[in-house]
């Protein structure tokens, strides 16, 4: 082997080497971050900032002292379509009693969630997250996931699927104050 393709191919062994390197390290950087942010029972939930379909400011940190149902969901999504006039029933009969819905739908036009909140006559409020980060701080996959957060600001319970009526009831009772 002559000097010059020694050189290359030392070269390029380094090159690979570097390059295999650095994708082990961001598959193990990925993987072990996930498993940090996670959310559980028991944490902080994050704070944040989203507007309602009427255009009002809800931080989410304003409801401390009160329990929030917070709910992530589409327009698409078939068990988000069947739970919320359920949700809506028991965010009236609950109103006033310092018990907050938020349902956060996840980047869709305005539009069409509105078209959607006037078909489905949903009385609570409504909010886009429209670059997705509260979704992303919050872990949410699959859709529905529902949140019951305590007035003091943590996570009571973290559930994901379709909720029946009775279920929505004792879920939003256990997170009013006492």
């Amino acid at each position: 082997m002559n000097h010059k393709k020694k050189i290359r191919f030392y070269s390029r062994l380094i090159i690979l080497v570097v390059l295999f390197g650095a994708i082990v390290f961001t598959i193990y950087n990925t993987a072990t971050k996930e498993k940090a942010d996670m959310l559980q029972v028991g944490d902080k939930a994050p704070d944040f900032v989203l507007v309602d379909m009427n255009g009002k400011k809800h931080q989410l940190s304003e409801y401390k002292g009160q329990g929030v149902f917070l709910n992530f969901w589409g327009t698409w999504c078939k068990p988000c379509e069947r739970e919320f006039p359920l949700i809506d029933k028991q965010y009236q009969a609950h109103k006033g009693q310092d018990l907050q819905v938020l349902a956060v739908n996840i980047a869709e036009p305005e539009l069409s969630v509105q078209k959607y909140i006037d078909r489905k006559g949903l009385t609570f409020p409504v909010l886009i997250d429209h670059t997705k980060s509260v979704m992303r701080a919050y872990n949410i996959d699959p859709l529905p996931t529902t949140l019951l957060i305590n007035p003091e600001g943590k996570i009571e319970k973290i559930i994901t699927g379709q909720m029946d009526e009775s279920y929505i009831k004792a879920n939003m009772e256990s997170i009013m104050p006492k």
